[in-house]
């Protein structure tokens, strides 16, 4: 029996090759010598992540803070150096870094305070003992006979001519002064220096230290009432009447009339 041949003299297509299909959850493995997939562990990295927040919050411990900072930021370099996760590393170096220049940071201030509360106590203990008086000195000065401290007080009645005199009052002296300046300057006489001394639109003084003042003063009250002369007949032209009357007036000089009759006596000489 024989096999019809198609119409057309053509040829057969070729089927294509058979695909095995796997059941359902089942996979096939690669074909030989195709690469495997690793997959990378990032233990180290989320180890040194950790260790950094630890170390960043302990930071402002002294020691502690820097010793945690120090594992952090090992942890982190092995980790980067192993290819593992480069985020998680990193973030665990910075931490431990910046926990441990925190933990430095306080470790030298705390060093400072106590070098200086120690040397404040050392001087306030210097002190303390230089203030304290020495107790030999105690010893010696209770230790002293009674003759010896009585030889040593004064007596009790010193002799009249050791006696002090009292002193000048300052204001007494002021007073003195001036009325010098006003004789020997202004040759007044001595009640219109008196009323100078005392006016108060002039010195001011206390009738006590003007009084003072006219008992001691070293004047000439005749050449003062000539001298005032003089000037009356020089330098206004006044008769010598005129100038006796200016020369004894409470209003004018106020000199004794003694006083202006000497100076009228020897006007022109």
């Amino acid at each position: 029996m024989t096999t019809p041949e198609p119409q057309g003299g053509g040829t057969s297509p070729t089927p294509p090759p058979y695909q095995p299909q796997a059941p359902a959850g089942q996979t096939f493995a690669p074909y030989p010598g195709a690469p495997t997939p690793q997959q990378r562990t990032a233990g180290l990295a989320i180890a040194a992540l950790v260790v950094g927040i630890v170390a960043f919050v302990f930071g402002w411990v002294p020691v502690f803070g820097a010793i945690v900072g120090v594992v952090a930021i090992v942890l982190g370099a092995i980790a980067l150096r192993k290819r593992q996760s480069k985020g998680l590393a990193i973030t665990g170096l910075v931490l431990g870094a910046v926990a441990t220049i925190t933990s430095i940071t306080f470790a030298a201030g705390l060093g400072a305070l106590v070098g200086t509360a120690s040397d404040s106590a050392t001087q306030s203990s210097v002190v303390a003992e230089s203030a304290t008086p020495a107790p030999v000195a105690a010893e010696e000065s209770e230790s002293a006979s009674p003759s010896e401290s009585s030889e040593s007080e004064p007596s009790e009645a010193p002799s009249e001519s050791t006696e002090a005199a009292p002193a000048t009052p300052v204001e007494y002296t002021s007073a003195l002064v001036k009325a010098e300046s006003y004789s020997e300057m202004m040759h007044m006489s001595k009640a219109g220096i008196y009323d100078q001394l005392t006016s108060e639109y002039g010195e001011q003084f206390s009738a006590e230290a003007a009084q003072y003042a006219i008992d001691h003063v070293q004047a000439d009250w005749n050449a003062n009432a000539l001298e005032k002369a003089k000037s009356y007949q020089e330098d206004m032209s006044m008769s010598p009447a005129a100038i006796r009357d200016q020369l004894v007036s409470e209003y004018g000089e106020k000199f004794l009339p003694a006083e202006a009759d000497y100076a009228i006596a020897h006007l022109n000489d």
